[in-house]
């Protein structure tokens, strides 16, 4: 019997062949690069406990400029949009008209005075005759009558020369406030009606008023803090970020039952106008301060699946993950009441790519201090 050995010889040698390449196949190990963030250092603040809210500016005072007397409107004293003061003149209306009537007033005064003059010197001429018994009482009382009637037309002509005098002041029309103007609804050259068109009207906004509401639930912290001190508003417009500084001024006598909240009314000296009427701005009451508060930015501030976490920068520029709580976000930071002390380093951008432990470098330029994120954190 033949027996086949060369078959078996091929096999063993292509095993062995395989095993060989296997042995020179050594695993490549990979180290992980660090992941490029940006930091910021955990610090202590004076932070405000404030309620937010939209509030729309209205103007102290507003007032529609009519004429009280009709005529040409002779001039107009202004550019609309003027910032005016009281008793400036902004309109003048044709004069002419009332002067003559002050001038008729005046005529007829000095007509009945020297008519009176002359009457009273005859009813007491009358009466000493009277009692002489020369004429009969009965003449004495008619010229003392005809005195007394010449007397009160004198009065009456001395109170038409008044008002003649006040119609022709009403010919010049001031300012009634401080404020600054609107459109002029009326030009130079047209004939007006007293009290009925509007000339042009004046809000004062020097000071200015900010209306806002803010849940009813806040209402009696509200009183009882603005009954020890006068509380703090602030105020800006949008896209401004200059903030104007107020005062809490008016609190409404009712809630709104169909919106829960309660009225509110802040006051702003508004010195460079930047809170203009019917504007809406954002509007920030401070209730409280909360001394020495430990703050980072509000995006360093993580949601998890049941609370939230920072990453915190470790001296051997790893991260660990750290759970806080927090209280309130003012200006872009976030009090945190535990979880991180001040002084600590957090992450603020690049979270994603992180996990306890990830290795980590901080973007040129950035970071708590000058130099690498190890010395920051060390510091």
């Amino acid at each position: 019997m033949t027996v086949f050995r060369r078959p078996v010889s091929i096999a063993l040698l292509a095993t062995a062949g395989m095993l060989t390449g296997c042995s020179k196949a050594k695993p490549v190990a990979h180290t992980a690069q660090p992941v490029s963030v940006t930091v910021a250092r955990a610090m202590t603040e004076d932070v405000p406990t404030n309620l937010q809210a939209i509030g729309s500016v209205q103007a102290v005072n507003t007032v529609s400029v009519k004429t009280l007397v009709g005529g040409q409107l002779q001039s107009v004293n202004f550019h609309q949009g003027d910032e005016v003061h009281v008793g400036q003149v902004l309109f003048r209306i044709d004069p002419q008209p009332f002067e003559a009537a002050l001038a008729q007033a005046q005529a007829n005064l000095a007509r009945d005075l020297a008519t009176n003059s002359q009457n009273q010197v005859e009813a007491r001429r009358y009466a000493d005759l009277a009692k002489q018994g020369i004429v009969s009482a009965e003449q004495s009382e008619q010229l003392a009558s005809t005195a007394a009637a010449s007397k009160a037309l004198a009065a009456a002509d001395r109170a038409a020369v008044q008002a003649a005098k006040l119609q022709l002041s009403y010919c010049t029309i001031t300012a009634p406030i401080n404020g600054r103007t609107g459109d002029l609804l009326v030009q130079a050259g047209n004939t007006v009606q007293p009290n009925t068109s509007v000339l042009v009207s004046i809000n004062q906004i020097k000071p200015i008023y900010v209306s806002f509401a803010v849940p009813e639930q806040f209402l009696q912290q509200i009183k009882h803090l603005n009954g020890a001190h006068s509380l703090a508003v602030s105020a800006h417009a949008q896209g401004d970020n200059d903030l104007e500084s107020g005062h809490l001024s008016f609190i409404n006598n009712a809630i709104d039952t169909t919106t829960g909240t309660i009225q509110l009314m802040a006051t702003f000296a508004n010195p460079r106008e930047r809170l203009w009427p019917g504007e809406y701005v954002n509007t920030n009451l401070t209730l409280d301060v909360q001394r020495n508060a430990t703050v980072v930015p509000a995006t360093a501030v993580q949601n998890g699946q049941n609370d939230l976490y920072v990453f915190v920068l470790n001296p051997n520029d790893t991260v660990e993950n750290r759970t806080v709580t927090t209280s309130t976000t003012y200006d872009g930071k976030t009090v945190i009441t535990s979880g991180v002390k001040p002084g600590e380093t957090v992450i603020t951008d690049g979270q994603l790519s992180l996990f306890p432990g990830a290795k980590v470098s901080v973007k040129p330029g950035d970071g708590p201090a000058v130099g690498s994120v190890t010395a920051a954190a060390r510091q």
